[in-house]
Formats: C-alpha cells, sequence, structure tokens
C-alpha cells in the first residue's frame, strides 16, 4: 500500500518533542502547563495513539475480515513489531538501574500483560504508553467486526468509549491533585482508548474525502494556534481535566486529520530525515531514557577530563547519541523482525 509520508513526519515530531521534553525536564526541571513542552509532554502521545488506529485502520481495514486466519497475522506482526525493542529496553533498563527487578512485575512487562493489569508498573520512562497501545491492538479487531457487521454497535460502542473518555477527564482526574499523584489513573488504557478508537474513525470516514491543500494549511494553522496558545496554567494536570482536555483533545485530532489529508511532500532534503525520523519514532521513543542513563554514567565516569561541562553540553551530546542509536536500532535490529512479521503469506501488509 502507498505509505502516508505525512504521517511519518508527524509521528516523527511527536517522538523527537517528548525526547526533547524529557531532556530539559531532567536538565532543567519540570513544565508547567502553560508551557510548550508540557503540551508536547502529554498530547504527543495522544497523537501517537490517534496516528496508531489511524494507521491501523489503514493498513488492515480492507483485509481483514476478521477471521482466524486475520486475527493470527494480526498479532503475529503487532508482536514482532513491539516485543524485541521493548524486551531490550526492559533488560537494559534493569542493568541500569542495578536493581533485582519485582519478578511478577517483570513477567508482566515481558509478556506485554502489565497494560491489562499493572500499567504504572514499567521499567523505562515511557513504557507505560506502550502497555496502553498493546490493549488497544484487543480492541481493534472489534472495532473492524463492528463497524463491518455491526454497524449500530459500532456507534453505541464509540459513545461507550467516548464517555469512559468523559468520565476521567470530569470526575477521575481531579485538578486539585498534580497528575504525578493520579499518575495511575491517569495511564490507565480506558483513559486513553478513545484516542485509538478516534484515530479508527478518521480513517473510517476520512479515507475517501478530497480538501484542498490551503484548506489544509489553514486549518492545521489554527489547531497548532489553539494548542499551543490556549490558555491553561499551573500542574500539566490541567491539560487533562474538564474543558481544557475536550479543546487539547480536538486541537489534536485536527493536527492529525490535516497530516493525513495533506497531499504535499517536501524537498528531499526535508523529506528523506523526516521520514526517517518518522520510521524509527519507535526507537527514538524508547531509547532515549536509556541513553540520558548512559550520558549520565558517562559524564560522572569521565568528568574529569571535561569538569566544566555545562548542562546545555550534556543535552546536546544525548539528543545526538539518541539520533545516532536510533538510527541503527532502527536499521539493524527493529527491521530484522519487522521482515519476520511481513514473512507470513497471510500476512495483510
Amino acid at each position: 500500500m502507498n505509505r502516508l509520508y505525512n504521517l511519518d513526519y508527524l509521528r516523527g515530531f511527536a517522538a523527537f518533542g517528548i525526547m526533547m521534553y524529557h531532556y530539559l525536564s531532567w536538565t532543567f526541571g519540570s513544565f508547567t502547563a502553560d508551557s510548550l513542552m508540557g503540551r508536547v509532554a502529554i498530547y504527543g502521545v495522544s497523537v501517537f495513539y490517534i496516528l496508531s488506529g489511524l494507521t491501523l485502520y489503514y493498513v488492515y481495514y480492507e483485509r481483514m475480515r476478521p477471521s482466524k486466519d486475520d486475527l493470527i497475522s494480526f498479532f503475529k506482526k503487532r508482536v514482532l513489531r513491539i516485543f524485541p525493542l521493548l524486551w531490550l529496553v526492559t533488560f537494559a533498563s534493569i542493568l541500569l538501574s542495578g536493581k533485582i527487578p519485582d519478578i511478577g512485575n517483570l513477567f508482566l512487562n515481558l509478556t506485554g500483560l502489565f497494560g491489562f493489569i499493572r500499567w504504572d508498573k514499567y521499567f523505562s520512562a515511557g513504557v507505560w504508553s506502550i502497555g496502553n497501545e498493546l490493549v488497544f491492538y484487543a480492541f481493534f479487531p472489534v472495532f473492524v467486526l463492528f463497524i463491518k457487521r455491526f454497524k449500530p454497535l459500532m456507534l453505541v460502542f464509540s459513545f461507550l468509549l467516548f464517555g469512559i473518555y468523559l468520565y476521567f477527564t470530569f470526575v477521575k482526574l481531579t485538578p486539585s491533585m498534580t497528575i504525578s499523584e493520579q499518575w495511575n489513573t491517569f495511564t490507565n488504557p480506558l483513559n486513553q482508548v478513545f484516542l485509538f478508537l478516534g484515530g479508527f474513525l478518521v480513517g473510517a470516514f476520512l479515507h475517501k474525502m478530497d480538501v484542498k491543500n490551503s484548506v489544509i494549511v489553514s486549518v492545521l494553522l489554527v489547531a497548532l494556534t489553539l494548542f499551543i496558545f490556549f490558555p491553561a496554567t499551573g500542574d500539566i494536570i490541567n491539560l487533562v481535566t474538564g474543558t481544557n482536555r475536550l479543546i487539547f483533545t480536538a486541537s489534536s485530532f485536527l493536527i492529525c486529520i490535516c497530516f493525513y489529508k495533506l497531499t504535499f511532500k517536501f524537498p528531499k532534503f526535508i523529506h528523506n530525515p523526516l521520514t526517517f525520523l518518522g520510521e524509527a519514532s519507535y526507537s527514538v521513543y524508547l531509547v532515549h531514557p536509556i541513553v540520558w542513563a548512559l550520558t549520565t554514567i558517562a559524564i560522572k565516569k569521565y568528568n574529569i577530563y571535561f569538569p566544566d561541562l555545562p548542562k546545555s553540553g550534556r543535552f546536546i551530546i544525548a539528543v545526538i547519541s539518541t539520533l545516532v542509536i536510533s538510527h541503527f536500532v532502527y536499521q539493524y535490529f527493529e527491521k530484522y523482525f519487522m521482515k519476520l512479521g511481513h514473512s507470513s503469506k497471510n500476512n495483510p501488509s
């Protein structure tokens, strides 16, 4: 199928933005709700979820009935796409921590069951969202089945998941406590699954719609302006509670829709690095905390040679190292397992 390169661009921007948020916060301190990085920290992951639902619709919808063979093929491909790097990062995090892990939590992480049972028990920054993603994959065949054969059920199911999203937004999550105090609630996959469903529905309803690039760019500018300048202050919990969450969710969906329908392609010197960043976004997202830990160890060990290395120097080293290492991880590790996922004759590709 034709690759949606504009979605690669957005996926790459999201991964890079989350990496920058972590590195900047680990270097200079936390961000608040009125900062761009604070907003990217939350809604960069939301964009991942929307793009995931949209991309899976684009790749699988026409070819998935779903039948037993379809399900085996789908989950085989997902397992080979997600688990090898997840395992690598999990073991690397444990080794770098120097602590003996809880065996139960390790088992849940290695099997992916932590996303269903203990979604806040993970070993590396950001892995909670991978647990959520694994839960969403269990929903995906149900979405396909309902929208193909039981459209009224799909409508009811969509309203149900949106209602759950509103329940977390206005009831379960409260602005009177920080997001770190409510981390278990925020990272609950039921608090996020509507975003994945929304991406799926964007694909279902807009895949045949053609929109002029001029209109798309205008809408994109409005969405970005709303995302950057909409007034929200204090702890970043204020980005995911009340009306604020609906505003930022809407702007995230609009941004994804605009990149989805945009037909403009950048010149090669811009297109190629952005495409790489999008393709390697999973590596960038999972590898960057490991790179940060390694740079911390290296700087402490060799501080005698660089006693005056400023914080910004460490930050720059970590960014460059992450991009280089992610390139090799994607090319020589991820791609190997992705090819195994395509090896089945029954695999939709």
